[in-house]
């Protein structure tokens, strides 16, 4: 079957790539908030907007599972070197618990394992829920995609086999509970990265004595990046059609609001463009605290990079550059 997000217009031969910029194809730096649909794995989505926005540096800033659906921020161009950088952020998420069941991945998804009459009454789900707020190990669940002596977890458990993990700490910040029409509990989770929201289920489940499997995920938040403004792909393409995605996509600057801006005068821009350390008379600022950073850029407003001020040495080192 076709694909409808490959179409001829947005073909990705290497032949095409050249004469798009030979012919003043327009290249795309930044963030773009991406709504992940159901059956779309994140690999998917890259490999989606490779074509339809032509751009071959792209990479997501943390997986989805494929039954799960959200926000999905993707780096483009310079942009990719902020994904380690949001996938440090804080996440939040929307699931559901199925309470009585637990399965092999736990999700609904999976093969059952065990079914269990649900006994608990809800002022004892509750309390149990919420003490899972705050730092608590997890231990990563075998359908993942972290790798135990260089294999994925997942490929090993689709092998039918269990290996070892170690216990993880991880961070609940929130959870709030929005319905409970038991076995459904439905809530609100903020947490942070590296959290398994189906091993939460799972766990909270366990507690309860009855077991719990994720019956569904929405991601509503990554960082700043809100569910209210992700586009789907359909979006997206349409947008690139009349022009109109750039407005749609962050520059790689304005994710560093909080840093204050400097310029480098005209002089020293070698040193700049290769990335040098830089004197503080290099730039238009006259004074700086110990451990400040700064984002750099020319007299014209071009942005190059993040620059952090060492007091030992007086200079400002780079931090990131990300120049095009």
């Amino acid at each position: 079957m076709k694909n409808k997000f490959f179409t001829r217009e947005f073909a990705l031969t290497r032949k095409h790539r050249r004469l798009r910029k030979k012919h003043g194809y327009k290249m795309y730096h930044g963030i773009i908030n991406i709504y992940k649909e159901a059956g779309f794995t994140s690999h998917d989505v890259v490999a989606k907007l490779r074509g339809i926005l032509g751009e071959k540096k792209i990479g997501h800033t943390g997986t989805l599972d494929p039954d799960a659906t959200g926000v999905l921020p993707v780096c483009l161009g310079v942009g990719t070197k902020l994904c380690d950088m949001l996938t440090d952020e804080g996440k939040e998420y929307v699931a559901e618990l199925y309470l009585g069941v637990e399965t092999d991945t736990q999700d609904m998804s999976g093969t059952v394992l065990s079914r269990t009459e649900v006994m608990i009454d809800e002022k004892q789900l509750e309390e149990i829920i919420y003490s899972f707020i705050g730092e608590y190990e997890q231990i990563p669940p075998m359908y993942s995609a972290l790798k135990v002596n260089g294999k994925k977890l997942y490929e090993l458990a689709r092998q039918g086999k269990v290996v070892e993990r170690q216990p993880r700490i991880v961070h609940i910040d929130e959870i709030e509970i929005l319905e409970i029409k038991l076995p459904i509990v439905k809530m609100r989770v903020s947490c942070s990265k590296g959290t398994y929201i189906r091993t939460l289920c799972d766990d909270i489940g366990k507690k309860a004595g009855c077991g719990g499997a994720m019956k569904s995920l929405v991601r509503s938040r990554v960082g700043n990046f809100v569910i209210e403004d992700a586009l789907k792909l359909d979006k997206v393409e349409e947008l690139v059609r009349s022009n109109m995605i750039e407005d749609s996509i962050i520059k790689v600057d304005n994710m560093f609001p909080e840093l204050a801006k400097a310029s480098v005068k005209p002089d020293y821009y070698k040193l700049l463009i290769n990335g040098n350390c830089l004197e503080l008379k290099m730039v238009d600022i006259t004074k700086i605290n110990a451990g400040a950073r700064l984002r750099i850029y020319d007299a014209q407003g071009t942005f190059y990079g993040i620059y952090r001020f060492e007091k030992e040495t007086m200079v400002l080192s780079p931090v990131k550059m990300f120049i095009t």
